[in-house]
């Protein structure tokens, strides 16, 4: 149910989920139609974020968007019209959008990026809770944490060039403090000797010395690995019972 204060007051979920739902329909997408003089588009604001509700955490940028309109809706959408929408959802404090950094070339990357919802209650009530992905919904509320810290996020990207391969690897999160920098990895469960290996690559390939960290949800204490990596659980980390620096 997110963490907007007036849930809190709130007992069962249909209280809950009718608060969230008339608060985005009849203060958020409102007051984004009203500022913005929208007067044709509310279906085409409702897809959209459909789309990236649907989609938290996924690579994305306008020019995929107006495509998924064009394959998925069948409408002819600019990608600049998206971006504009886009924009107007950030100004309305519904969406973040978060930048690609190269870890290797100290570089950003312009597209494609990534939208994280400001609160999770309002993007489930938005889908009528019907898309309640754990591990979606904990990278989006990890991504949520770092910056209510204050600290600078970007999504991370490391090539693999072994054995002359081209490939690049996600890093979910590098989180800067000043000059202090630190790599975050989002994995729900680490069940399976594949899992295991698919979230540390993309940390071991950086060859660095910052702090490397995954957070977890399937382990009962917090430790440190063969390589140097960080093993947190989730819960230890939103109560502030670990130190990222």
């Amino acid at each position: 149910y997110g963490g907007l204060p007036r849930v809190l007051e709130l007992q069962t979920h249909q209280e809950k989920a009718d608060y969230l739902n008339n608060l985005f329909h009849n203060t958020y997408l409102k007051d984004v139609m009203e500022r913005n003089d929208i007067r044709n588009d509310e279906e085409v604001l409702d897809d959209l974020l459909n789309i990236i509700a649907s989609s938290i955490g996924a690579l994305s940028n306008p020019s995929r968007l107006s495509n998924t309109f064009k394959s998925a809706k069948h409408k002819n959408i600019s990608s600049e019209a998206i971006r504009q929408y886009l924009t107007y959802f950030e100004e309305a404090y519904l969406i973040r959008e978060a930048k690609r950094y190269d870890v290797k070339g100290r570089k950003y990357i312009d597209t494609p990026l990534k939208y994280y919802f400001t609160d999770m209650g309002l993007r489930n009530s938005w889908l009528n809770y019907s898309q309640l992905e754990e591990n979606h919904i904990m990278e989006n509320i990890i991504y949520n944490e770092l910056l209510r810290r204050g600290y600078s996020v970007d999504v991370g990207v490391v090539t693999d060039r072994t054995g002359g391969a081209n490939v690049q690897k996600e890093i979910d999160f590098v989180v800067n403090d000043a000059d202090k920098k630190i790599y975050i990895q989002s994995a729900f469960q680490m069940d399976t000797d594949k899992k295991e290996s698919s979230e540390l690559a993309s940390l071991i390939l950086t060859k660095d010395f910052f702090k490397k960290i995954i957070v977890r949800m399937d382990i009962p204490h917090n430790f440190y690995d063969d390589n140097g990596i960080f093993h947190c659980n989730l819960i230890d980390l939103l109560l502030g019972r670990v130190e990222l620096f």
